[in-house]
C-alpha cells in the first residue's frame, strides 16, 4: 500500500516538473527593449505606513522611460507614519505626480487595499482631459526598472490581454522567507497549464500577483473596478477572476527583470502577512485539509520514504523528491531567485505553508486577524 501511495505521489510530482518546463517555454516575457507607449497611462500607488518604501518607488517612477503620457497617483491611506509628507517631498517638482491623503476608514463591506485602489482609480478616471487608457497598480514596496511601465503596457497590448501581471522577483532574505516565498510562483508554474489558461476565461485558471498589475481601463470600468472585490482579502486574484467571468483575458508574465519586491521582513511579518489571507486561499478548512493531505503525499512522503524506506518504495520516493526539486529549480530560475540550496528544502516548504494555513484559520476563528493596524476578521 505504501509503495502505491508513494508511486502515485511521485508520478504527480513528475507531472508537475513537466508542466513547469512547458510553462517556462510559453510564459509571456517582456521585449528586450520596451516600445514607446503612446497611450495615456496612470500609475496608482496605494500606500499605508510606507514612509520607508514610497520615496524609492517614486524615484523609480520618475526614471521611467518610453512612457511620455504617464501620470502617477499616490494615496496615503490613513497612515500612522509620515507616508504623506515623505511622498510629497519625494515627488516635489514632478508635475506628473499627485499625492492625495485619505483620513477616512473604509466603508462597511470594504477592506483597506481594495478601497484605496478604488479611490485611486476614481481619481484617475474622473479626469476627462487625461482619462487613462491603461491603469497600473503598484505596491509601495516594489522597485521598478526604468522600462517597467512601458514593458508592462506592451505585454498587455501585444498579448491581446485586458490585464497582465508581470510577476515581480520576490526577494527573500531570512530563512523563513526563503522557505515560503518561492512557493508563490512555483505553485502555478507546476499546476497551471499556461498554454490553455492564457486562452481561457475560466476563473479557476487565473494567476496573479497584486504587487504589479497592468489593466485596460475600459475592462476595469466594465466590471466596476475594485468595487467588485471590495470585501476580498485576495483582491488581486478576485479581480482577475471577475474579469474572466465577464469575458476578459488575463495572464501572468515574467516580470523578474522589471520589478522586485520583498513582501515580508522576517518570520513574524511573514506569519502576519500570510495569516491575513491563507484562511481563504484554499477554500473551507475541509478543502484546505484535503489539499494539504494531497500535497504531503506528493511532496513530503516520497522524500521521507526515500530517506528511511527500502526497495521499490524507496526508489519511487527518490524519483518523486528529485522531480519536486527539479520543479522548484525551474521556478526559481524563472523567477530570478536563489535556487541552491533552497530547492532541496521543498518538503519543509510545503509543511511550513500547511502550518501557516492552519494558523491563519485559527486566527480567523478567534477574530484576531490584523494587517497594518486594521482588523480583518
Amino acid at each position: 500500500m505504501l509503495t502505491e501511495v508513494v508511486r502515485a505521489g511521485s508520478l504527480i510530482a513528475c507531472a508537475g516538473l513537466l508542466n513547469s518546463v512547458v510553462n517556462h517555454r510559453v510564459l509571456l516575457r517582456p521585449r528586450p527593449v520596451a516600445k514607446t507607449v503612446t497611450e495615456r497611462v496612470t500609475v496608482c500607488v496605494p500606500a499605508r505606513n510606507e514612509e520607508h518604501h514610497v520615496p524609492h518607488l517614486l524615484a523609480d517612477l520618475a526614471a521611467q522611460t518610453s512612457v511620455p503620457r504617464m501620470r502617477v497617483l499616490v494615496l496615503d491611506d490613513s497612515s500612522g507614519d509620515d507616508t504623506f509628507k515623505v511622498a510629497v517631498n519625494a515627488s516635489a517638482g514632478d508635475p506628473r505626480v499627485r499625492v492625495e491623503r485619505c483620513t477616512i476608514e473604509p466603508s462597511a463591506g470594504w477592506l483597506g487595499k481594495p478601497a484605496a485602489c478604488f479611490r485611486l482609480a476614481e481619481l484617475a478616471l474622473a479626469d476627462d482631459q487625461a482619462e487613462p487608457d491603461v491603469l497600473v497598480f503598484v505596491d509601495a514596496d516594489v522597485r521598478l526598472s526604468p522600462d517597467a511601465i512601458a514593458a508592462g503596457v506592451d505585454l498587455l497590448r501585444n498579448g491581446g490581454l485586458d490585464m497582465v501581471c508581470p510577476w515581480p522577483q520576490q526577494r527573500a532574505d531570512s530563512i523563513a522567507e526563503r522557505l515560503v516565498q518561492p512557493l508563490q510562483q512555483w505553485s502555478w508554474m507546476t499546476s497551471l497549464p499556461l498554454g490553455i489558461a492564457n486562452r481561457s476565461h475560466r476563473p479557476s485558471m487565473a494567476a496573479v500577483c497584486g504587487q504589479f498589475l497592468v489593466v485596460d481601463s475600459t475592462a476595469y470600468r466594465a466590471i466596476g473596478g475594485h468595487r467588485a472585490v471590495a470585501a476580498c482579502v485576495l483582491d488581486d486574484l478576485e479581480l482577475a477572476r471577475t474579469l474572466r467571468r465577464k469575458g476578459f483575458r488575463t495572464a501572468p508574465a515574467d516580470g523578474s527583470r522589471l520589478a522586485q519586491c520583498r513582501m515580508y521582513t522576517g518570520a513574524g511579518e511573514l506569519r502576519a502577512g500570510y495569516g491575513k489571507s491563507l484562511w481563504t486561499a484554499f477554500g473551507s478548512p475541509l478543502e484546505a485539509a484535503a489539499l494539504f493531505t494531497a500535497l504531503v503525499a506528493i511532496y513530503v512522503l516520497p522524500p521521507a520514504v526515500a530517506l528511511v524506506g527500502s526497495g521499490h518504495a524507496r526508489r519511487w520516493g527518490l524519483l518523486g523528491y528529485l522531480a519536486a526539486v527539479g520543479s522548484r529549480l525551474v521556478s526559481a530560475r524563472e523567477a530570478g531567485t536563489q535556487s541552491w540550496p533552497d530547492v532541496l528544502a521543498q518538503p519543509l516548504s510545503v509543511l511550513a505553508l500547511a502550518a501557516l494555513t492552519v494558523d491563519s484559520h485559527r486566527q480567523r476563528r478567534r477574530g484576531s486577524l490584523y494587517w497594518k493596524g486594521r482588523h480583518l476578521a
